[in-house]
């Protein structure tokens, strides 16, 4: 068999979709701990924006809770993240801030300046969130890549 000429560019992910047994109870869940918007919501699904970004919530979960398969979060503030977690009594674990939602998703949360994921600027704007900077660290890695902010 001949291999393409060109291969496409994997540019980023547009969404991650969760399996959870009610759209109800993940709302609830996900909206005591974060502040979103609910982009739109049917009877087995529902997405929650992310700025340019959303998650699925999908109804019908079908497999085990995860142990190693998992996605990252990421937030403004990681602290607030960690600090609304043990005020809703879920268990984090891990080295950084993992924790599984009732559905058994594994989810790690990270905080937007300790990593080269980067928003454009007017996206920032637009989420009211202009002021977030990348820390030395992640600016370093930018930089290697020749991807640093100017």
């Amino acid at each position: 068999m001949t291999e393409p000429a060109n291969k496409p560019r994997a540019l980023g992910i547009n969404h991650v979709a969760l399996q959870v047994d009610s759209i109800d109870d993940a709302l609830a869940f996900y909206g005591e701990l974060f502040e979103f918007e609910l982009r739109s919501r049917g009877q087995r699904m529902a997405f929650i924006d992310l700025g340019d970004q959303f998650i699925a919530l999908s109804a019908g979960r079908s497999h085990e809770p995860d142990t190693e398969r998992h996605f990252d979060l990421v937030v403004d503030d990681l602290d607030a993240a960690r600090e609304r977690l043990r005020v809703m009594n879920v268990e984090t674990f891990g080295a950084g801030l993992d924790f599984r939602d009732p559905w058994g998703n594994h989810i790690q949360v990270v905080e937007y300046g300790s990593i080269q994921f980067t928003k454009a600027e007017h996206v920032l704007r637009g989420m009211e969130l202009s002021e977030l900077k990348k820390k030395p660290d992640a600016i370093r890695e930018l930089e290697q890549k020749g991807m640093a902010p100017l």
